[in-house]
């Protein structure tokens, strides 16, 4: 990607290209953004401490109402800053190289779901997506052990940025 230097329609040239703006080029559609997120990946969560810090975490995610959502401990450090402060920016990305690099950014606000049944269906996601598996009643143990003294951390995403590299053809 290119960045310029300067303001309004003369940009100059800047310290990593001809000032060419490569943004819309390399932007995701909504259906690509929806694809990129349903696929499996790790996803980084930030959040703010109490003393203006910030707090990242990499969580494993699945989805609850249609929305990306994660488990984690009721005491974590990831839920006291949500309590106090609901907002929360998640990031998963891919790629090894430059040419391959694409990721979605979303930012919104965190609801903290504590209904036992909201959030079974939540690790029932979560456990089909990491095991590769569909979910049988059999497995409810197993589930219910990984949900123990959790809760959901429930994305509502007000933002989505997207970039994907692949779409500048380089490489190939």
């Amino acid at each position: 990607m290119s960045e310029t230097t300067g303001t309004g329609t003369g940009a100059q040239q800047g310290p990593f290209g001809k000032g060419v703006k490569q943004r819309d080029q390399i932007k995701m559609s909504p259906s690509e953004i929806d694809e990129f997120i349903k696929g499996w990946h790790t996803m980084n969560c930030a959040t703010m401490n109490h003393d203006g810090t910030i707090h990242l975490v990499a969580m494993w995610y699945g989805f609850l109402e249609g929305c990306p959502a994660l488990e984690t401990k009721a005491k974590s450090q990831k839920v006291a800053n949500l309590r106090r402060n609901p907002q929360i920016t998640c990031l998963i990305e891919d790629g090894d190289k430059y040419e391959e690099l694409r990721g979605v950014e979303m930012v919104g606000t965190a609801e903290i779901v504590e209904d036992p049944d909201r959030i079974f269906e939540l690790g029932v996601s979560v456990f089909e997506r990491t095991s590769g598996t569909t979910y049988t009643p059999d497995m409810k143990p197993f589930v219910d052990v990984m949900l123990n003294k959790r809760v959901v951390v429930k994305i509502n995403v007000d933002k989505y940025v997207s970039w994907d590299h692949r779409k500048l053809g380089a490489g190939s």
